[in-house]
């Protein structure tokens, strides 16, 4: 299907960040199925996609997707914050040892 520039449409040069081109035809998408939509033609799985987004069970499961990547992000937070305090534990346990007269290379 060929999509034809309106005078009103500004010309749109594509993007070489892949994340960013996959965000502007995204974008050109969601237009044209807005636009079919306002004019009667779109096809039934375009109405179908955009019927399910409302729905109860849509939100649910993007409440739950939302929270499981907070979760996610929780975890590697604190595996770092851990991995951060083994780090000072062991720096704090070689100071020990110095500041006490022990050689830290011969463990008496």
């Amino acid at each position: 299907m060929t999509m034809k520039k309106n005078s009103s449409q500004k010309e749109m040069k594509p993007s070489r960040d892949p994340k960013a081109r996959e965000k502007q035809l995204i974008n050109l998408a969601v237009n044209l199925a807005e636009k079919q939509m306002m004019d009667g033609s779109a096809s039934p799985s375009v109405i179908t996609h955009f019927l399910k987004l409302g729905t109860e069970r849509a939100k649910v499961e993007q409440k739950l997707i939302d929270a499981q990547a907070t979760l996610a992000e929780a975890k590697a937070t604190s595996l770092e914050n851990s991995k951060n305090a083994e780090v000072a534990t062991q720096q704090a346990i070689e100071a020990m040892k110095k500041y006490s007269g022990t050689d830290a290379d011969n463990h008496e």
